[in-house]
């Protein structure tokens, strides 16, 4: 493997120190979830993205995030930098529930910039049923219900007493094992007794923040689009003139070459030069 420092159509890269993170709450448990996303790639085959979705569970704060942001990835190591370029495909963001002051606080990367958006934590109108299964060794039960324009079927355990589950779902009487729907399946794989301290957002002056609602629109309207799948930075402007505006959120670029295959990533972020057909968790 070759590592190599570039800079990339002549950005104008600004240098700026990243904030200090505080500790807003403590694990009480870990839970670990394989996410699959069945899509398409730009040519319209079909595909299935895979990573690993990470939940550290407070007495207050819920915290969801990629496995990336979760461990400390080794940029010299082929499998981190592989797992966190195939995290790309997936658009999965970094989600606080409960914070701040029982609100929802959402972290998102869409090239070229950091987003974070708030919102009060909605409630899921969840449907119980009367079916039961076993999932990994765990007596579940089963419910619906659709949020954000979304239907899913899920099952929990009453057996962990925790209403929290991957990503935004959760509410119900016991922790979410397995969510589905016909794009999107999340899958508990592991629970770990870590007591982990629960960081809040890291306080980042160049991060744009908003109301969860713009958030939202701005990354549907960029990865929903028709273009986006093959030219991931049609949105950016002047990109292919090499005049791009970057307002200060990037850093620097790194280049990871492995056997003629290049991986470009900006702030540790992995890009894409070519993406798969967007598969939205939330619709509006």
């Amino acid at each position: 493997m070759r590592k190599v420092l570039v800079t990339i159509l002549a950005l104008a890269l600004t240098i700026g120190a990243k904030g200090q993170t505080e500790t807003i709450d403590t694990a009480q448990f870990v839970a670990v979830y394989d996410y699959e996303c069945r899509t398409q790639d730009a040519e319209g085959t079909p595909v299935t993205d895979r990573m690993q979705v990470v939940v550290q569970v407070g007495r207050t704060v819920t915290k969801s995030m990629p496995l990336s942001a979760y461990k400390e990835m080794d940029m010299e190591e082929e499998d981190d930098i592989m797992a966190a370029h195939q995290e790309a495909y997936l658009h999965m963001p970094t989600v606080w529930t409960g914070y701040p002051n029982g609100q929802t606080t959402v972290r998102d990367w869409i090239f070229p910039h950091e987003f974070e958006g708030t919102e009060p934590t909605p409630k899921i109108a969840w449907t119980l049923t009367d079916d039961t299964l076993t999932i990994g060794g765990y007596y579940c039960q089963t419910a619906t219900c659709k949020f954000r324009g979304v239907a899913w079927t899920v099952c929990y355990t009453e057996e962990i007493p925790s209403s929290a589950g991957p990503w935004r779902l959760r509410g119900l009487p016991g922790l979410i094992v397995e969510a589905k729907n016909e794009a999107h399946t999340f899958c508990l794989t592991e629970l770990r007794q870590e007591h982990t301290p629960i960081a809040a957002p890291e306080k980042n002056p160049d991060v744009q923040r908003m109301a969860y609602a713009k958030l939202l629109k701005h990354r549907n309207d960029v990865y929903g689009n028709r273009q986006y799948a093959k030219n991931p930075f049609f949105h950016v402007p002047d990109l292919n003139g090499g005049n791009l505006s970057l307002g200060g959120s990037i850093r620097h670029m790194e280049v990871f070459e492995f056997g003629g295959q290049q991986l470009a990533f900006a702030d540790g972020h992995p890009l894409l030069t070519k993406a798969h057909v967007y598969q939205p968790l939330e619709l509006k």
